[in-house]
């Protein structure tokens, strides 16, 4: 079955890692030197190859240098597109600014933001701070990924708990928004949460398809079936891992395609009408 990886690194050995990357890869996902390690175009379109993954969103961020995923996108633009974060959300005129001149020059797929992440943790997504964002996403009909979940880190994980994007979406019924890295502990919650409002997906990058829980599985399969979106964060877990492990669940064919390409399809990839 063919794939859409919706969240790939390809910059991770480009700089030196922080010290919490460090303690991510070693305490939590218990990662070999390839974690953090940059691939070369050719290595990664072999990868993506032998993983049946069709296209990918690589991760970038506005402002940077050099940028190896603007570059490998601007080379292969039939296999790649951008996701695009690094927003200084507390000088909103510069950011957004910033945000249309990328999406203006670049093919962004969604921009992308984690609470947890800047800040000191202290926004959470119903803060005020994030409403010109919002609406310049809106403006653009660009989605927005926001981090949601416990994040690996040693940093605050509060601002990443889905319910704080209930009050978002019932300001912003516009908006294509979806929850990233899953939703750990808080998975129920983010179930609730889409069933509750059409514009809300939950992305399942950076989490071993087979440690998903039941419930989301379930949800997967039944009235969710077009709510979930297939990522690996690719080389944290990489793509070949991540296809083969959807390949060896219990779900129906339609199913496991929904999941592994065409809700990114048509959630990140086909425009919509005005007024939907």
């Amino acid at each position: 079955m063919k794939a859409i990886d919706c969240l790939v690194n390809v910059d991770m050995g480009d700089t030196a890692p922080p010290d919490w990357m460090i303690r991510v890869k070693e305490d939590y996902f218990k990662g070999g030197a390839d974690f953090l390690r940059s691939p070369e175009l050719p290595e990664l379109v072999d990868a993506m190859d032998a993983a049946g993954v069709e296209r990918a969103i690589l991760i970038s961020r506005v402002g940077r240098k050099d940028d190896r995923a603007r570059r490998y996108a601007e080379e292969r633009p039939d296999r790649f597109a951008l996701g695009i974060g690094g927003f200084d959300l507390l000088r909103p005129m510069r950011a957004l600014r910033a945000l249309e001149s990328f999406v203006r020059d670049h093919p962004v797929a969604y921009a992308t933001v984690g609470p947890s992440f800047w800040g000191d943790g202290m926004y959470p997504p119903s803060d005020a701070v994030y409403y010109p964002l919002y609406t310049k996403c809106c403006e653009l009909d660009l989605p927005l990924c926001v981090n949601t979940g416990i994040p690996g880190p040693p940093i605050p994980a509060e601002p990443q708990n889905p319910i704080h994007l209930d009050r978002v979406c019932i300001r912003f019924p516009e908006l294509r928004l979806c929850m990233i890295h899953g939703a750990d502990p808080w998975w129920d919650t983010a179930i609730r949460m889409m069933i509750k409002y059409r514009n809300l997906r939950l992305m399942t990058s950076a989490w071993s398809p087979k440690r998903l829980p039941a419930s989301l599985l379930h949800y997967l399969s039944t009235r969710g079936r077009d709510r979930i979106i297939f990522a690996s964060d690719h080389p944290v877990l990489s793509m070949s891992r991540c296809t083969g492990e959807v390949a060896n669940l219990d779900l129906a064919d339609d199913v496991r395609q929904a999941w592994l390409h065409d809700n990114a399809q048509s959630f990140f990839f086909v425009p919509r009408k005005p007024g939907q």
